[in-house]
């Protein structure tokens, strides 16, 4: 058995938290994944088919997006059941401490960047490479520059380099594995 005084206090927390997360949020959490889940089926069903090649039905582009589309409306809807018979509709919404605060506002800026790459960077003329670049650079220094350590805040030039090399090494092997091993043509 593991003495409480030597588990650090926030690992006690986090422990805590996922326990006794309110059904109210999973219910928040469960329509979420509905509504996305159905943004992806539907933007999987109006997938150009790609008849006029000839293409396999199975191999079609959007099946995938088309099945993980199907899965999270299920497991949203499997989450939904779950917290509504939890009692969501009935116990209110206890008020934000300031950890789920943090937590909202780094998932907002992460749901942000990612439709900033997937509706303005991808598929606008941009290289594929350079878009993924830009956005894997913003990421990283937006999330340095959002650590609870001052000196990480910092942006340095050797943060930036760093960032850069990473950036440019994910972009480059994401593009060969599906240019060369998929043979998907991005854009």
């Amino acid at each position: 058995m593991t003495d409480p005084a030597l588990v650090p206090e926030h690992s006690v927390a986090a422990g805590a938290h996922e326990e006794a997360a309110p059904p109210r949020s999973d219910l928040k959490d469960a329509v979420g994944w509905i509504v996305f889940g159905v943004a992806v089926l539907a933007g999987s069903v109006v997938m150009d088919r790609l008849e006029h090649q000839n293409i396999n039905p199975v191999t079609v582009p959007g099946l995938l997006p088309g099945l993980l589309g199907i899965a999270m409306i299920l497991l949203g809807a499997i989450m939904g059941v779950r917290s509504w018979r939890r009692g969501a509709l009935v116990k209110p919404l206890p008020p934000a401490t300031a950890l789920q605060r943090e937590e909202r506002k780094r998932v907002a800026i992460a749901v942000a960047l990612c439709c900033g790459y997937g509706i303005v960077l991808v598929g606008h003329g941009i290289p594929f490479w350079l878009a993924s670049t830009v956005y894997v650079v913003a990421s990283i220094l937006i999330f340095q520059r959002l650590s609870e350590d001052p000196a990480d805040r910092r942006l340095t030039a050797r943060v930036w380099a760093k960032a850069f090399v990473i950036a440019v090494a994910a972009s480059v092997v994401t593009w060969l594995v599906f240019e060369k091993v998929f043979l998907v043509r991005l854009p």
